[in-house]
């Protein structure tokens, strides 16, 4: 009688990249195309958009999720979220559908989380040399927020704000994410320290341009400040 030698097979996780956005029809396909190549299924949470954002990403490839009218950032994340667990996902990379993200660069996003050695990778803008830099109003914006994310804290990071993230199942599994709007990505942040997961940060580039996100840059700033005081008053 032969005997068989079963040996284990470590299978590769589902991956999905998830695609919170709101009127991004001039972008949305290409993202979308381009980010097929390294993932198994895009997922896009069209937020209340008022142009044709769901039907370019549906045209594109992207399995569409669809809010009737706009809940914010964090809401469309979190619906992000509970669509890659209902399609079985194993890692969620997320990324913005304007264009600022490149979709290129989802590989180098996902090696920590793949090899096992981190839980949340986050792609920093400004851990690259020659990468473009963000306006100056911007770059204040962020700096305040991520050094209010820092004070006190062990794990400290060099851009909070960055929403082109790759996270493990049993992250998203334990995040409860409560902000609608952008406070979400510090308060994912805030969550994944608390609970003693694995943040690290790999470099990306970043595309500015005239056509990209019309939030207004104080209110958007002060919201998410004012979400970290906030969130971090109850640790």
């Amino acid at each position: 009688m032969n005997s068989i030698t079963q040996k284990t097979v470590k299978t590769k996780p589902k991956i999905i990249a998830a695609i919170p956005c709101f009127n991004e029809e001039k972008f949305i396909g290409n993202i979308v195309s381009r980010a097929r190549k390294y993932v198994d299924e895009v997922i896009v949470v069209d937020d209340g958009s008022t142009d044709k954002t769901g039907l370019a990403a549906s045209k594109a490839g992207a399995k569409v999720v669809t809010h009737k009218k706009r809940r914010g950032a964090g809401a469309a994340t979190r619906s992000a979220f509970d669509a890659a667990k209902k399609y079985n996902a194993g890692i969620v990379v997320t990324l913005d559908g304007d264009g600022q993200h490149n979709p290129d660069e989802i590989p180098q996003l996902l090696e920590p989380v793949l090899s096992g050695t981190a839980d949340l990778a986050i792609g920093s803008r400004f851990l690259r040399q020659n990468s473009q830099a963000p306006p100056k109003y911007r770059k204040f914006g962020i700096d305040v927020i991520t050094w209010l994310y820092n004070i006190g804290s062990r794990v400290k990071v060099s851009d909070s704000q960055s929403c082109f993230r790759a996270y493990s199942r049993r992250l998203i599994e334990a995040l409860n994410i409560t902000e609608d709007g952008f406070g979400f990505s510090v308060e994912a942040l805030i969550q994944a320290r608390r609970k003693g997961f694995i943040i690290k940060e790999t470099p990306i580039s970043c595309i500015y341009h005239s056509n990209g996100s019309t939030i207004n840059p104080i209110s958007h700033g002060l919201g998410v400040a004012w979400s970290i005081i906030k969130i971090r008053s109850k640790d």
